[in-house]
């Protein structure tokens, strides 16, 4: 007998530093809705493609020392994301847990294979070219995908394939990664949790 989730897939967190102040609600089984402000614009319509095609519906709010520069804003937004999701998906049983997604935006090809292990690796292959994209570092948009994997407990691995242009391919980046998670955390049927240990904590 097929088994379908019982309780709300969702999650609220909040992290409070010296460097910033995130909060998070995310809903795993949503329709795409994102209210995002994390003060840099980029990095705002990134997550919003993001929780757009994984059909998660998430609120996220960050007031960071932007002052400073864009490192403390971008990291601390994953690691809350990232957690919010383990914490929305519980003791993860009955989940597809291993997913992969290609995503192309124009000319760029982007490739994402997620494993919701429980166990934390990333492996991130952008491939850009310039330093950054509008307020935020080329390099702190790979550190968005490592915090994320980090938080979410989760093995992550990123490549873009092809593209000549930085924004397109950062976009099919996260938009790959979207896709994968949206087939990684649904529902499987079997409602049983997806190891041969029997645990995925």
């Amino acid at each position: 007998m097929s088994e379908s989730f019982e309780a709300p897939r969702t999650a609220v967190v909040e992290r409070e530093t010296k460097e910033t102040r995130v909060a998070v609600s995310l809903d795993l089984d949503g329709t795409g809705r994102a209210e995002i402000d994390t003060g840099i614009g980029f990095l705002d319509h990134m997550l919003t493609a993001l929780v757009k095609h994984a059909r998660f519906d998430v609120e996220l709010r960050c007031e960071g020392d932007l002052e400073v520069d864009d490192h403390h804003t971008a990291e601390d937004v994953a690691l809350v994301f990232g957690h919010a999701l383990s914490k929305a998906l519980g003791d993860r049983r009955g989940i597809h847990r291993f997913a992969h997604a290609y995503a192309p935006l124009d000319e760029a090809l982007a490739r994402v294979v997620v494993d919701l292990s429980g166990r934390p690796f990333a492996r991130v292959d952008l491939g850009f070219r310039r330093d950054s994209i509008g307020q935020i570092a080329t390099e702190n948009l790979t550190h968005v995908f490592v915090s994320l994997a980090m938080a979410a407990k989760m093995a992550l691995h990123v490549d873009v394939l092809t593209g000549d242009n930085d924004h397109h391919r950062a976009e099919a980046a996260f938009k790959a990664l979207a896709l994968a998670l949206r087939h990684a955390v649904a529902e499987d049927g079997a409602g049983e949790v997806p190891s041969t240990k029997g645990t995925l904590s």
